[in-house]
C-alpha cells in the first residue's frame, strides 16, 4: 500500500431518527451532504464541513429503518471535532441551545457535547483543517501494545502523539506522510485491566485503498482478520477487525470532488 491508501475516508455511526440528526449537525457543525445511499431497510447519508480538505474525513449516518434506538456500549469513545477557539465554539453551541455536557471551564483545551442520539462529540484546538473537521476517532483497547502493534503493521500508521496519566493513557496513531488534516485514530487504554462492549451505537472506521483487490490482499498478508471479503461485499468494499473487535471498512473513494483538493 503506497502512503495515499491510508487515509482514514469516513467513521460511521447509527442513529435513530435520521432527520433529527441531519438537522443537527447541519445546525450546529455547518456540515453540508456529501452523498446519500438509500437502500431498502436502511439509508447513509455521509457529511462534513463545506470547505473540508480532500485527506479529511467524513462523518456517516447510518439509519435502520424503523430502529429508533441502539446500545451505546463502552468500547466506543467519540470523534472530535476541529476548532480554532474552544470556549468561544463551545459558547456558540451553547447559544444555539445545545446541551452543557463538559464544557471546556472543567477541561482546559477542550469540551464536550452530545448529539441526539448520545454519541459524545470532542472540541479540539487547532491551527489546521476547517471549523468542526474531524481530527480524530478514540475507541478504547484492552491492550495497548496490541492495539498500536496492529495500525503500525496492518495499516502502516505512525504514532503521532501519546499522554500518559496515573490511570489511562491515550495513543494516537496516523496515516504516513503528510496528511495534516486526515483524522486520526486515539486509542485509549485503562490500565485497570477492564473489557469492554461494543454496543450497536457504534459503526465502524473505513480507510481508503487505491486498489481494493491489492489492498485486502495485503491485509490479509498482514495477518488482518478476515472479516468480510472484497468478494462477499460484490467488489464495493471489504470489512476487517482490529484486536478489540472494531470493524475497519476498507474502501476504494473518489475524493477528487470534494472540495479543497
Amino acid at each position: 500500500m503506497s502512503e495515499s491508501d491510508h487515509v482514514l475516508d469516513h467513521v460511521m455511526i447509527r442513529v435513530g431518527d435520521l432527520e433529527e440528526s441531519l438537522d443537527w449537525y447541519r445546525t450546529h457543525l455547518d456540515y453540508v451532504e456529501y452523498s446519500r445511499w438509500e437502500a431498502d431497510t436502511f439509508t447513509n447519508v455521509k457529511l462534513g464541513p463545506e470547505d473540508m480538505s480532500a485527506d479529511g474525513a467524513l462523518l456517516e449516518l447510518t439509519y435502520n429503518h424503523g430502529v429508533s434506538e441502539y446500545e451505546m456500549g463502552d468500547a466506543w469513545g467519540h470523534i472530535a471535532v476541529r476548532v480554532e477557539d474552544v470556549e468561544e465554539a463551545y459558547a456558540e453551541l451553547m447559544d444555539e441551545g445545545v446541551e452543557d455536557y463538559r464544557p471546556p471551564e472543567e477541561n482546559p483545551g477542550y469540551a464536550f457535547v452530545k448529539d441526539p442520539d448520545g454519541h459524545e462529540i470532542e472540541i479540539v484546538e487547532r491551527d489546521h483543517g476547517a471549523k468542526w473537521s474531524l481530527d480524530h476517532t478514540m475507541i478504547r483497547v484492552e491492550d495497548a501494545d496490541e492495539a498500536i502493534g496492529y495500525w503500525a503493521r496492518k495499516w502502516e500508521y505512525e504514532p503521532a502523539g501519546r499522554w500518559e496519566s496515573d490511570t489511562f493513557a491515550n495513543y494516537f496513531m496516523a496515516p504516513q506522510g503528510d496528511h495534516e488534516d486526515a483524522m486520526t485514530v486515539e486509542l485509549t487504554y485503562n490500565y485497570d485491566g477492564r473489557e469492554y462492549e461494543l454496543g450497536d451505537a457504534w459503526g465502524h472506521l473505513a480507510a481508503r485503498v487505491g486498489d481494493l483487490e491489492e489492498g485486502w490482499k495485503s491485509l490479509m498478508e498482514r495477518e488482518s482478520e478476515d472479516y468480510r471479503d472484497p468478494e462477499s461485499c460484490d467488489w464495493n468494499y471489504a470489512f476487517t477487525k482490529d484486536p478489540d473487535g472494531h470493524e475497519i471498512e476498507v474502501v476504494t473513494a473518489d475524493v477528487e470532488n470534494r472540495v479543497g483538493e
